[in-house]
């Protein structure tokens, strides 16, 4: 795949890329006149833009003749980068088309071509028409968004791997599937570079470059949301329904209401998927014998659950429910209400930080409660350490085994089937990357800025040993993320919701005591912790959502 800059010249003579990985397929002849149909053809000369890195609610493009190449602009003075070549039947789009962002490259037509520009709602139509073809479009998009990330394409984040804000930025982008280029100023020439053309001083780092000249100087989350269209507004004063948190349980949820005709709003604190998305591999879910990674999962259910017409708000992090004027009113920490006839409790929970000496120290640069591939380009090469002995730990051990050289499992207890799945926990044992350190934990961490070795000490014995590492993965288990839901619905003892008989309601319900407040998923108190129940729960809860608001009169 062509990657290097090139004069007009030498652009003008790229080759088509070849589809290596179906990331670049090509469309048969009733595929094309499918798409003709629900688009506009153009004819476009040599050098006009497709569309623009940053745009947004931009179509697909069909190419009839002539080549198109995809480009990524890197800054100030220099060339593009090229990213791709497409020629006839070949499609030019961004995944961002489908979820609502701003698009990551640039499309440029190389030669003088003909296309057929679709626009998004035309699309709905047609891949509704060939279902085959919705999904090739929607594979497709999904791996060349996972191509781009490896080339470094999208935003450019350029801070220190020390820094606090560098950090929240990196698993911002990583946990919301950005593409990304991190440039690290400690030991990054580029960095040092790109910071003097931008005039840029080392006190405002961490910054965020986006299409090669907009700079966030130490932005939030939410600045960068509101850059790349992560943010929706709202749509209306009040929806039928808000879901709250966008793991698999409140995405079946938003699929469900929306295709039923509910005004539906997602919010997320930090990320859609949910824990769900920091998976490698699901290999137990059904309708996926390959396996499916909680990331892809994620994306499809987002853009199943826009092309409804459900809208998602990330970051949008609930921090209180109240009523007034008969609507339930969630708070979000960002500043706004929402209000709604009935709101869906699906946030999930949070990790649990492991408390030992050290953590408070590395934690920022080298402690993570995930393993995607974003970490895992961080990690290349170098040995790392994860704990937990349940299937996220046993998933995360696997996938980190395929990039570093040594990976250490440490897990307290002496059976490695008794917290994972059998196939999960053999496979970790006929791996020869993967160390298990049974009835073991971390006592310390060790390193000043960086880790450097996790200090383990034998559960039975009190014996220590010292391992060489430079990450730590911990997946340890998560407490409920409720405390926004406090004195306003029961929580049992460990802050779980109480819904159904256990909260004084109808036996088998999803209601909390609350009427019109429901919770699924894991934040739900007796629920099952798996992916496939979640999305069970969040999809049987839409029609006691209904039962609801047709009681109180709200349809």
């Amino acid at each position: 795949m062509p990657t290097s800059s090139s004069s007009d010249a030498e652009l003008e003579d790229l080759p088509e890329t070849p589809d290596t990985t179906g990331a670049y397929p090509r469309l048969t002849d009733e595929q094309i006149m499918l798409l003709s149909q629900h688009g506009e053809r153009k004819p476009l000369t040599r050098g006009t833009v497709l569309f623009s890195e940053g745009d947004r609610d931009r179509g697909l493009f069909v190419v009839l003749d002539g080549r198109v190449r995809v480009v990524q602009e890197d800054g100030p003075g220099g060339e593009p980068r090229v990213l791709a070549i497409h020629g006839r039947g070949r499609f030019v789009g961004d995944l961002s088309m489908l979820t609502g962002q701003a698009v990551y490259v640039t499309a440029v037509a190389q030669t003088d071509v003909e296309v057929v520009e679709v626009p998004y709602d035309r699309l709905k139509e047609a891949v509704t028409q060939d279902q085959a073809l919705g999904d090739l479009i929607l594979r497709a998009l999904i791996l060349r968004r996972n191509i781009r990330a490896d080339l470094g394409a999208g935003l450019r984040i350029i801070g220190s791997r020390y820094s606090a804000g560098t950090r929240l930025l990196r698993d911002f982008v990583s946990r919301n599937r950005i593409p990304c280029r991190w440039e690290d100023v400690e030991d990054d020439p580029e960095a040092e570079a790109t910071l003097r053309a931008f005039d840029i001083p080392p006190d405002q780092t961490p910054v965020v470059i986006w299409q090669g000249r907009t700079v966030l100087r130490n932005p939030g989350t939410t600045e960068l949301a509101d850059l790349i269209g992560l943010r929706a507004a709202p749509s209306r004063t009040a929806y039928d329904l808000v879901v709250v948190g966008a793991g698999p349980g409140g995405l079946a949820a938003a699929v469900y209401a929306a295709s039923e005709g509910l005004s539906t709003i997602v919010l997320d604190a930090f990320a859609t998927g949910g824990q769900a998305a920091t998976s490698s591999q699901i290999e137990n879910y059904l309708g996926f014998p390959a396996g499916i990674t909680g990331g892809e999962l994620a994306d499809r259910a987002v853009v199943q659950a826009r092309r409804f017409g459900a809208g998602f708000t990330v970051p949008g992090e609930a921090t209180s429910l109240t009523q007034a004027d008969g609507y339930h009113v969630v708070g979000l920490a960002e500043g706004d209400d929402l209000d709604a006839h009935a709101v869906l409790v699906a946030t999930g929970v949070r990790y649990r930080r492991l408390d030992v000496p050290g953590t408070d120290r590395l934690e920022g640069s080298s402690v993570y409660y995930a393993a995607t591939e974003f970490e895992a380009r961080l990690c290349r090469q170098d040995a790392v350490t994860v704990v937990g002995g349940g299937n996220s730990a046993g998933q995360a051990a696997c996938f980190l085994a395929r990039r570093s050289p040594e990976v250490n499992l440490v897990v307290r207890h002496e059976d490695l089937g008794r917290d994972m799945s059998r196939y999960l926990a053999e496979r970790v044992e006929r791996s020869p990357r993967i160390r298990v350190w049974r009835n073991s934990e971390v006592a310390e961490l060790l390193g000043d800025e960086a880790l450097e070795e996790v200090l383990l000490r034998d559960l039975r014995t009190e014996q220590k040993h010292r391992v060489t590492t430079t990450a730590l993965f911990v997946l340890i288990g998560a407490a409920p993320h409720t405390d926004w839901l406090r004195e306003q619905v029961p929580l049992d003892a460990g802050g779980f919701v109480l819904t159904g008989l256990a909260a004084g309601c109808h036996d088998g319900t999803l209601e909390t005591r609350r009427h019109g407040v429901f919770a699924v998923g894991d934040v739900r108190s007796g629920s099952v912790k798996r992916v496939a129940a979640a999305v069970g729960e969040g999809s049987a809860a839409i029609r006691q959502v209904h039962d609801y608001l047709e009681s109180a009169g709200r349809r």
